[in-house]
């Protein structure tokens, strides 16, 4: 007679009953290792790695860092700050050069652009030296063609009674000849722009031609103007 045994209301043989557990019995061992293994490998992900300077993204809090781990932001985070505080300084510094040297109204290079303006349309260099469409100024003459951009020489000075003075030099070429361009600008304290003393250009073989003499015009307005000698005036 065979053994019944009663699950949820209903009667089933014992053999049927105990299969489950039979089943159970049977696992192989590796299947319960690879349940410890994983849960293992879950609680070793749950940890996080230690945090340098060098790994550091900020997505730890502040609060769970340690001692060490703290400083080492801190020393991450301030090369950063002084690394953009140099940045700024030095975009500063290019600025101040380009305004000061190119577009500053009492830069050279205005100056210089000013220069070369008037002596092309100066009709006594034109004579000279060509069409001023095709005169050109370079720095500091050269035998390779290449080099003939060169940095234009000037010089700032400040003497003692306050006065700022600018000197400038460069060559000029068009097709009848060239020319050597000689520029002295002076400016007081209280003035916002030089003012020339003297802009000349020699030519090779003909006097120089001036484009502005400050003493000469002073001469010339005070001999315009006549002067007193003995309580009489001259003129």
């Amino acid at each position: 007679m065979m053994n019944r045994v009663t699950v949820s209301g209903l009667r089933l043989p014992l053999a049927s009953a105990l299969v489950p557990y039979r089943s159970l019995a049977r696992l192989p061992a590796h299947s319960c290792r690879g349940f410890a293994t994983q849960h293992q490998q879950t609680t070793s992900e749950t940890r996080r790695r230690s945090v340098t300077p060098f790994n550091d993204n900020g997505n730890v809090p502040w609060s769970e860092l340690s001692a060490s781990e703290k400083t080492g932001r801190a020393a991450q985070q301030t090369f950063n700050f002084g690394m953009v505080i140099l940045g700024v300084a030095l975009t500063g510094g290019v600025v101040y050069v380009l305004y000061s040297e190119v577009f500053a109204p009492e830069s050279r290079t205005n100056y210089f652009n000013r220069a070369v303006d008037r002596i092309r349309t100066d009709p006594r260099c034109v004579e000279l030296l060509g069409s001023g469409k095709k005169i050109t100024a370079y720095g500091e003459e050269t035998n390779n063609k290449w080099q003939r951009a060169r940095p234009i020489a000037s010089t700032k000075s400040k003497d003692g009674h306050g006065l700022e003075h600018m000197m400038i030099e460069f060559n000029v070429q068009g097709p009848k000849g060239t020319g050597r361009v000689g520029i002295h600008l002076v400016k007081r304290p209280s003035d916002a722009e030089y003012e020339y003393k003297y802009f000349f250009i020699d030519i090779k073989g003909h006097e120089r031609i001036y484009l502005e003499n400050a003493d000469a015009s002073k001469a010339k307005d005070a001999l315009a103007k006549g002067f007193k000698m003995f309580g009489v005036k001259w003129s």
